[in-house]
């Protein structure tokens, strides 16, 4: 990877600047034209190495809701299953992971109501039961990538969640989150291109996108790194089973280690699913993930009565939070 795309990436998983001309700014900064940089991001977008750019969008923050579920499909229905579950607008993401419950998924509603609609709809069309795992208490989130001169990649801590006030978006905000929930127009003036689409100025945008900002709706603004392809193949989903009475204080310290991107407090299933604390780990292989794990379990000790990790071996939806047009 070359140094312009290499220091863009490092530089701008967020913070992407709230001004009428954005990628000028941003050109200046790496020391590039605004041209060479747009058709950049789109080449990056193209080859995968990006997921997506633009804004990410927080459904509880914007008066909706989240949940992680998973069902426990036989292999014959597989393929089949996932079509069912992928056609839902309301579902962002989509794993299969090593473990006898193999596809793991996020829905996001725009009401907290939308999430129980979508899982009766689920386990309507696959005839299965569909577990469900709201977050119960957030210790961390944050995750953004390091990209060395060698090639090489690391994770580095930081946190863009904000727990928002009351909320009301209206017409106009809704807008907004419609025509940039895939992402940024890649133009000289994206935002008076927003702008002109919902025949109003470049100014309100910009101001509404800010209030976004600093409410938590939008949680950032910038480039989404394929870590896959930037070479981190390992994606663990690691599981424990902790005394509930602890579980505050364990999350706390689990969600400050360097190598953990998600942190949450998840109900427990029994006698299915005993674990009660959730943990995403990420590294260049499995080898390296489970060394990470290991060294949470070894901060644990006695107070974890049990642990696993789920492997993601295929990722079968990763769009983010869609709403309904």
């Amino acid at each position: 990877m070359d140094e312009l795309r290499r220091n863009f990436i490092n530089k701008f998983q967020g913070d992407f600047p709230l001004v009428e001309y954005p990628y000028a700014s941003v050109a200046a900064e790496l020391g590039c034209d605004e041209v060479a940089l747009i058709s950049m991001i789109q080449q990056l977008l193209d080859e995968g190495v990006l997921s997506r750019f633009g804004p990410l969008y927080d459904a509880v923050n914007m008066g909706g809701a989240l949940t992680l579920a998973a069902l426990s499909v036989p292999d014959n229905d597989f393929d089949q299953v996932a079509e069912q579950v992928n056609a839902l607008p309301e579902v962002a993401h989509n794993y299969r992971r090593d473990h006898e419950m193999n596809m793991w998924f996020v829905i996001a509603t725009e009401t907290p109501e939308g999430i129980q609609k979508a899982i009766d709809e689920i386990e309507g069309k696959s005839g299965l039961h569909v577990y469900n795992f709201p977050k119960l208490q957030e210790f961390y989130l944050g995750l953004w990538l390091f990209l060395d001169e060698q090639g090489g990649v690391s994770t580095r801590s930081f946190s863009t969640a904000k727990q928002s006030a009351d909320v009301t978006l209206d017409e106009l905000d809704r807008g907004i989150i419609e025509v940039t929930q895939s992402g940024l127009p890649l133009t000289p003036e994206p935002f008076n291109e927003i702008a002109v689409q919902l025949g109003s100025d470049t100014a309100t945008i910009m101001s509404r996108m800010q209030a976004m900002l600093e409410k938590g709706v939008i949680r950032r603004i910038g480039a989404v790194p394929n870590h896959y392809r930037l070479g981190l193949r390992g994606n663990g989903m690691s599981v424990w089973d902790v005394p509930d009475d602890r579980l505050g204080v364990l999350g706390e310290k689990m969600g400050q280690l360097e190598f953990v991107s998600h942190c949450y407090e998840r109900p427990r299933h029994l006698p299915q699913w005993p674990y009660n604390l959730f943990a995403m780990v990420h590294g260049h292989d499995r080898d390296e993930v489970n060394r990470k794990v290991e060294q949470i379990a070894d901060m644990l000790g006695s107070e974890c009565n049990r642990h696993d990790v789920l492997f993601s071996s295929a990722i079968l939806k990763k769009t983010g939070l869609r709403l309904a047009a």
